[in-house]
């Protein structure tokens, strides 16, 4: 019996895969979104309560426990049901809540964030959390069923 990478021994494949390739993509959208963003948007507009140099401890746990949602929540049940389309749904949603949640929170707090920030933050997350989806759906599919071969 083939294995087909979600039964047996190759259950692991699907969410390793759609864990290393989700992480991959996000990396990647939020790398080119930071160091553009970061100077011209979020600086001039916050630079006063931002730190000089990032912390790389809580920025680790952050995408580690985020693409950890993305994976479980987002990509794993559009592999089982519908694909892309659902991932580009799910993770809009998904990455809209979850930055919003962030974004919200911090502009009811702090005496200083502004709207256009947080909707821009918004907006951001939702489309980069929709294309890291969409990535790793579209990739999954296609290493797990050679690696499986």
């Amino acid at each position: 019996m083939q294995d087909d990478g979600r039964t047996g021994s190759g259950e692991w494949v699907r969410p390793i895969l759609a864990y290393l390739t989700a992480g991959s993509a996000f990396a990647v959208l939020d790398y080119l979104w930071l160091s553009n963003a970061a100077p011209r948007l979020y600086r001039p507009a916050i630079g006063e309560i931002m730190a000089d140099d990032v912390r790389w401890g809580p920025a680790a746990a952050f995408y580690v426990l985020y693409l950890v949602g993305v994976t479980w929540l987002v990509v794993l049940p559009a592999l089982k049901a519908g694909g892309t389309v659902r991932a580009l749904w799910t993770g809009g949603l998904f990455g809209l809540v979850a930055y919003a949640t962030y974004d919200l929170t911090n502009q009811a707090t702090l005496r200083i964030w502004p709207i256009h920030l947080t909707l821009i933050d918004m907006a951001w997350g939702a489309f980069a959390t929709a294309t890291a989806a969409v990535v790793s759906v579209y990739l999954t599919r296609r290493l797990a069923h050679r690696t499986t071969q």
